[in-house]
């Protein structure tokens, strides 16, 4: 009784978790009857892919998304490799105020990210980066989190491990990147993902830096749809499942790797 009580319980989480998706997918598959009806239909109701297919035909679709690579995978490189560099000499370097950095680092989990809009816009407009991706990317590329996690990362790697390298002549950048990084390959990729995610869900920043609708990521290009057809909310549905859709094809390809990363860190 005590294991069905656990999967009654999950799969409650799970209906709940799944459902806004499921509602979104039907409403973007039907094309008749009243979406806003109560109980809600949990079936498409003379499905089709009309309201996608206006989607495509409206906004460029594939520009919005070709954009929306680019600023995920450039964020993604940039913060594996400099929230890396900064997480090893935390863990595994011994330095004066060490230990002041690491607590100035976590200080800033405090503050909501919002706080920080307006320092970044000042600083990216006196760089003159305003309608570029540098000016999307730069603000995201150094965060606490990952920093924690993949310090957290380094910590478990065995010190022995190191004290060998460092006996065989291998001078420390040799030890960061031949032999920390490939050992922590399943942190970067928890770190990756969440990054990409993230970077491909954001609409504020990028709303607000960036001006030009051929510039502008999915998820922003895609609200535009709101002011394009009024109420016409299956459309509205149909872009945004759009916009769902690689991020939840990336996570269900990479999930081993995440729930890998995930696990050594809670370790």
């Amino acid at each position: 009784m005590k294991t069905i009580g656990h999967y009654l319980l999950l799969t409650a989480i799970a209906l709940l978790c799944v459902f806004p998706f499921w509602w979104t997918l039907v409403t973007a598959l039907s094309t008749e009857g009243n979406i806003f009806t109560y109980p809600p239909t949990f079936w498409p109701k003379s499905p089709s892919l009309a309201n996608f297919e206006e989607v495509f035909r409206v906004i460029p679709v594939l520009s919005f998304f070709k954009n929306s690579v680019l600023i995920a995978a450039f964020t993604v490189f940039w913060k594996l490799t400099l929230c890396s560099m900064a997480a090893y000499p935390l863990a595994r370097m011994q330095f004066r105020g060490r230990k002041l950095v690491f607590g100035l680092i976590l200080a800033t989990l405090v503050l909501p990210s919002e706080v920080n809009f307006l320092v970044n816009f000042i600083t990216v407009t006196k760089l003159s980066l305003v309608d570029t991706y540098a000016g999307v990317i730069l603000p995201n590329i150094v965060t606490a989190v990952a920093i924690l996690l993949l310090k957290q990362a380094f910590e478990e790697v065995p010190q022995d491990l190191i004290d060998a390298a460092r006996v065989d002549g291998a001078s420390e950048w040799v030890i960061f990147t031949r032999i920390m990084l490939p050992l922590i390959a399943p942190w970067l990729a928890t770190v990756g993902i969440l990054t990409a995610v993230e970077a491909w869900n954001e609409y504020i920043w990028p709303s607000i830096v960036m001006s030009k609708p051929d510039e502008f990521p999915l998820s922003v290009g895609v609200l535009y749809l709101r002011g394009t057809f009024g109420s016409s909310t299956r459309v509205i549905a149909a872009g945004t499942i759009i916009t769902i859709l690689p991020t939840l094809a990336a996570f269900l390809f990479t999930q081993r790797f995440f729930m890998r990363g995930m696990d050594g860190a809670v370790k």
